[in-house]
C-alpha cells in the first residue's frame, strides 16, 4: 500500500476521505418495502424474508429459551471470555447512571429526574460474522439503565449462533428472536403475533438494517445511524508501523465499505506503515474483504506536513474510532475534539475496545462524532425536569412572565400568573 500526501489530495479524493457514504440511502427503497410487508404479514412474512434472504427455514421465531441452554452448554474458555467482558461493560457503564437531584433558585425549587425507557430493541448483526460482543454492548446499558424488557434481535442459523445466544443470557435479555436485517428493524418497530414492539432500536447492522432505521425513526426512537466501521490512526515516528498496520487491518475485516486510515508526519513511518498492510493481509481468513476495504476511496496512508496538518485532517474526518499513537498522546488528544472512541499509546489497540475494556463499541459513523456521542446509559433514559415555586418566587416573576406572554400575544398566559394575586 503506497502512501499519499495530504496537501496532494484532490478535490474528489478529500470529499471519499470527509463524506463517507455508507450506502443508506439507496437502501431505503427496499427497506421500506420489507417494513411494509412485516406490518402488513407480521410472522408469516418474517419466516419468508428469513428462507429469502438467510436461506433459513425458521420454527420458532422466539429463541429465548435457546439461550439460558447456550450460557451452560457453550464452551468454557469463551464463556469465560463473555463474563469478564460484561463484568468490565457494567462496570464501566454503572459510572454513567445519573442521580435525580433538587435545588433551590432564590425560592424557585428546580430540579431533573431521570426514568428508563420501558422497551427496548437490541440489533446483533449477524451475516460474515456474528457479534455477541454487540449483544452485550447494546443489553447491558438499558439494563443498568432500568429498562423493564429488553430484546435482542440477530439474524436466524441453522443452528443459532450459540455464542450470540449465551452472551444475550449473560448480559440479561429478557426476549431474543430469530429475526435479521430491515425485517428485524420492521418488526421490533410495529410488533408481530411474536416480537413485541418496543420504544426505542439500538444496535449497528448492514446498510439495509441502517436503512430500516431511517425508516422507522419517528414511530419509535433510534440510537443514531451507523455505517461501516471505520478507524484513524494518528502517529509520529515513534510509532511501530507493525501496530499501526494490524488496527487498519482489523477495522478493514468488518466489511469491504470499513474506512481505514493513517496519518502521520514523517515520511519514513508513512512508508514503513504501507509495507506493513502488504506483509499483514497474506494468508487472513477475510482477507478478501480486508483487501477491499483497503482497495476504497476512503482507505489509505497518508503523509502531513507537520502534526498540526495530521490534527487538523484527524477533527474534519471525526472517526468512529480514533487511534493516537504518538510520543505526547495526550497533547495531541486535547487537540481533537471529534471522535466516537479514542485509544491511547500502542498497548491500546482499538480491539480492546471492541471487547471487553468496558467502554461502548456502538458509535457514530461518517463524521457523526461531530454532532453526538456512543451508546451510553444515557440513551436508555428519559429525564424530566420538576419545580415548585412558592408566592414569593412567583411574585418575583410575575412581570417577567406576564411582559413575555403578552409580547407573545399569549393573553392566556398572562392571566394565569395575574389570577394568583387577585
Amino acid at each position: 500500500m503506497d502512501y499519499r500526501v495530504i496537501a496532494d489530495l484532490s478535490p474528489d479524493e478529500r470529499v471519499a476521505f470527509f463524506e463517507r457514504d455508507a450506502g443508506i440511502d439507496a437502501a431505503r427503497g427496499d427497506a421500506a418495502d420489507i417494513i411494509s410487508r412485516v406490518r402488513e404479514e407480521g410472522d408469516v412474512a418474517l419466516r419468508q424474508l428469513a428462507a429469502e434472504f438467510d436461506d433459513v427455514e425458521v420454527g420458532n421465531l422466539d429463541v429465548t429459551d435457546l439461550a439460558e441452554r447456550a450460557h451452560e452448554e457453550v464452551d468454557d474458555e469463551i464463556l469465560e471470555a463473555i463474563s469478564t467482558a460484561a463484568d468490565n461493560i457494567r462496570e464501566f457503564h454503572e459510572q454513567q447512571v445519573p442521580d435525580d437531584w433538587r435545588q433551590s433558585f432564590d425560592g424557585r425549587e428546580l430540579g431533573r429526574r431521570y426514568r428508563p425507557i420501558e422497551q427496548v430493541g437490541v440489533y446483533a448483526p449477524g451475516g460474515t460474522a456474528a457479534y455477541p460482543s454487540s449483544v452485550l454492548m447494546g443489553v447491558i446499558p438499558a439494563k443498568i439503565a432500568g429498562v423493564d424488557h429488553v430484546a435482542v434481535a440477530t439474524p436466524p442459523g441453522d443452528p443459532m449462533n450459540p455464542i450470540t445466544l449465551a452472551a444475550a443470557h449473560e448480559a440479561g435479555a429478557d426476549a431474543i428472536y430469530a429475526v435479521g436485517g430491515a425485517q428485524a428493524v420492521g418488526a421490533l418497530a410495529y410488533g408481530t403475533e411474536t416480537v413485541t414492539a418496543v420504544d426505542k432500536i439500538v444496535g449497528p447492522g448492514n446498510k439495509w438494517v441502517t436503512a430500516a432505521k431511517a425508516e422507522v425513526r419517528g414511530h419509535v426512537e433510534i440510537d443514531f445511524l451507523a455505517g461501516p466501521s471505520e478507524v484513524l490512526v494518528v502517529c509520529d515516528e515513534t510509532a511501530d508501523p507493525a501496530l499501526v498496520a494490524s488496527d487498519l487491518i482489523a477495522q478493514a475485516e468488518h466489511d469491504p465499505n470499513s474506512s481505514v486510515v493513517a496519518v502521520t508526519d514523517d515520511e519514513a513511518t508513512a512508508a514503513a506503515i504501507g509495507e506493513a498492510v502488504d506483509a499483514q493481509i497474506e494468508g487472513r481468513e477475510r482477507s478478501d474483504i480486508i483487501e477491499q476495504a483497503l482497495a476504497t476511496d476512503a482507505s489509505g496512508v497518508l503523509l502531513a506536513r507537520s502534526m498540526s496538518e495530521a490534527v487538523l485532517f484527524a477533527e474534519e474526518y471525526a472517526a468512529e474510532h480514533l487511534s493516537i499513537q504518538a510520543d505526547d498522546d495526550e497533547a495531541l488528544l486535547d487537540r481533537i475534539d471529534s471522535a466516537g472512541s479514542v485509544f491511547l499509546g500502542p498497548y491500546t489497540p482499538v480491539a480492546a475496545g471492541d471487547y471487553a475494556s468496558g467502554t461502548n463499541h456502538v458509535l457514530p459513523t461518517n463524521g457523526g462524532a461531530k454532532r453526538f456521542g456512543g451508546l451510553s446509559v444515557d440513551a436508555f433514559l428519559r429525564s424530566t425536569t420538576v419545580q415548585r415555586l412558592d408566592e414569593e418566587s412567583l411574585d418575583g416573576l410575575a412581570e417577567t412572565i406576564t411582559t413575555l406572554a403578552e409580547a407573545e400575544g399569549l393573553e392566556g398566559h398572562a392571566e394565569s400568573v395575574r389570577r394568583r394575586f387577585k
